[in-house]
């Protein structure tokens, strides 16, 4: 005969769960905290209890059982609306959603750019309020990665970092082969004088996709500075072709930064690609809605935020994981070259 209970009036305790199912309160607690030292069956009862009764875990009282918290933290050293507004930040939080799906963690969002948000954010960062780290948007003044590293948390950045950083393990893109393959293509096509536009030189995607740049060309070459944003590319297109009129090509470090050199030239009445031929880099959206359509560098950012989960579960775990990983990317051709 099946006995069926209604929920109690409070919430539902461990005790509850424990007579329902028919086994003891220890039991309980070993399938709510994942252990595996349960039977098929016991655990099946437990869920069916839980279910039953709408059982939710304490989280702090589990924590306490566990010294874990379930949560890990994405913090990202940007304001909210270069956030929003970049494409590339968007897809990285994509994969790492997606591969988050698959645990039981939770992930909670903070934006660090000014002092008063790092600093609660700093507060925060405790093994007594999450379990892990994930950094993006690293800039080569940010303090995080020392002090995470003193406080024993573990953590993944994405991107390579600069300056003193090198040790925290980190997932980035081959930044020096995907401009150095961009600016090879525009000389293999004939470009005689290729300019770049490169992005924050305090960030490793920045000093990596410059570093590419000027292997292949092998010069320092003629370059304007960016901050990823459509509008500083604008500007530095037209401070490129105030140093040489004679430009036939620019490799640009980021899609939207490329997406305001096509506008500047548009404006001074230069033809792309027959006056001047554009490579951007990312493969964002906004590729395939310039004019004329943007040929960029593929970057994988929805594997990137995978990866990073993967390798920061591995991390929280203690296993032997290779402290960096770097993926591959690939020219994609449009019109603009």
């Amino acid at each position: 005969m099946t006995t069926h209970r209604s929920r109690s009036a409070g919430r539902p305790t461990l005790d509850e769960v424990a007579a329902l199912a028919g086994v003891g309160r220890g039991t309980v607690s070993r399938v709510v905290n994942g252990s595996p030292q349960v039977s098929p069956e016991a655990r099946a009862a437990v869920q069916e209890a839980i279910k039953q009764l709408g059982y939710v875990p304490n989280r702090a009282a589990r924590a306490l059982v566990t010294q874990r918290t379930d949560s890990i933290a994405l913090v990202v050293s940007e304001s909210q609306d270069r956030f929003f507004d970049q494409p590339y930040f968007l897809a990285v939080v994509r994969g790492i959603s997606a591969a988050l799906d698959e645990t039981p963690l939770q992930l909670w969002l903070a934006m660090a750019q000014s002092p008063a948000a790092q600093q609660r954010v700093e507060h925060h960062l405790t093994s007594q309020h999450v379990d892990g780290v994930l950094l993006l948007s690293l800039h080569e003044t940010d303090q995080l990665p020392g002090l995470l590293m003193q406080r024993e948390l573990p953590a993944v950045l994405g991107g390579r970092p600069v300056g003193t950083n090198q040790e925290i393990s980190y997932v980035d893109i081959d930044n020096v082969g995907g401009a150095k393959a961009a600016v090879s293509y525009l000389l293999s096509r004939g470009c005689k004088r290729v300019a770049t536009i490169a992005g924050l030189q305090d960030m490793g995607v920045g000093v990596d996709r410059l570093a590419g740049y000027r292997q292949a060309i092998g010069s320092d070459g003629l370059v304007a500075y960016g901050d990823w944003g459509e509008a500083s590319g604008q500007e530095a297109m037209r401070e490129l072709l105030r140093q040489d009129p004679d430009l036939d090509a620019v490799f640009v470090a980021s899609d939207l930064m490329a997406a305001g050199a096509l506008r500047a030239l548009r404006e001074l009445g230069k033809r792309v690609p027959e006056d001047i031929a554009v490579v951007g880099f990312e493969d964002s959206p906004i590729a395939t809605q310039t004019e004329p359509p943007l040929t960029t560098v593929y970057q994988p950012m929805e594997e990137m935020g995978r990866q990073m989960v993967r390798l920061l579960l591995a991390r929280m775990k203690g296993e032997d994981e290779p402290g960096h990983v770097l993926l591959d990317t690939h020219l994609v051709h449009r019109q603009s070259a």
